[in-house]
C-alpha cells in the first residue's frame, strides 16, 4: 500500500485492542487502508516523516486517527498536541480511543482539540459496535474541511 492511500492512523500498543479495532473495521470494509502504531514517538515520526519514516511523503496525511492515551515513549496526550499544533495535521479529526474515564485527561483532550473521546467498551460486541460505529461516522458521514 502506498502512503498516500492511507485513511486512518491507529495509534495504540494494546495488541489486543487494535486487533479488535481492525477487526470492527475490517467488517465495514474500512481497514483496507489503515496503519497501526503502537507508540506516540513512532507516530510522530510517521505523520512528520521523521527517523524510520523520514522517505515518506510527509504531506499525505490519514484522514482519520484513532489514538490511545495511555502509551510507552510518548503518550497520547502530547502526540495529540503535537497533533493539533501543526499546520499540517490540525484538521486531522482525532478521536480518543481509551480506557480513561479520568475528567481531567477528557478536558485535556478536548481543549487541545480532540474531535471525540471515546472510552473504549468492556465486553466484546460492546467494543466491536463502537468501533464500527466510529468508523462509519468519521469516514462516511463526516463532512471534513477542505485541507
Amino acid at each position: 500500500m502506498s502512503v498516500h492511500e492511507i485513511e486512518i492512523l491507529l495509534i495504540e500498543d494494546s495488541v489486543s485492542d487494535a486487533e479488535l479495532t481492525i477487526r470492527a473495521l475490517k467488517k465495514h470494509n474500512m481497514a483496507n487502508k489503515l496503519v497501526h502504531l503502537e507508540n506516540g514517538a513512532e507516530a510522530l515520526d510517521y505523520l512528520f516523516a521523521k527517523g524510520a519514516y523520514s522517505d515518506r511523503e510527509v504531506r499525505n496525511v490519514p484522514k482519520l486517527i484513532l489514538l490511545d492515551l495511555n502509551m510507552p515513549k510518548i503518550g497520547g496526550i502530547e502526540v495529540l498536541k503535537q497533533i493539533k499544533e501543526q499546520e499540517l495535521t490540525r484538521k486531522i479529526p482525532v478521536i480518543i480511543l481509551t480506557s480513561s474515564k479520568q475528567d481531567p485527561d477528557i478536558d485535556k483532550c478536548y481543549d487541545l482539540g480532540a474531535n471525540s473521546y471515546v472510552v473504549k467498551p468492556v465486553g466484546f460486541e460492546s467494543f466491536m459496535k463502537a468501533v464500527s460505529e466510529l468508523g462509519m461516522y468519521w469516514m462516511l458521514i463526516n463532512q471534513p474541511p477542505s485541507r
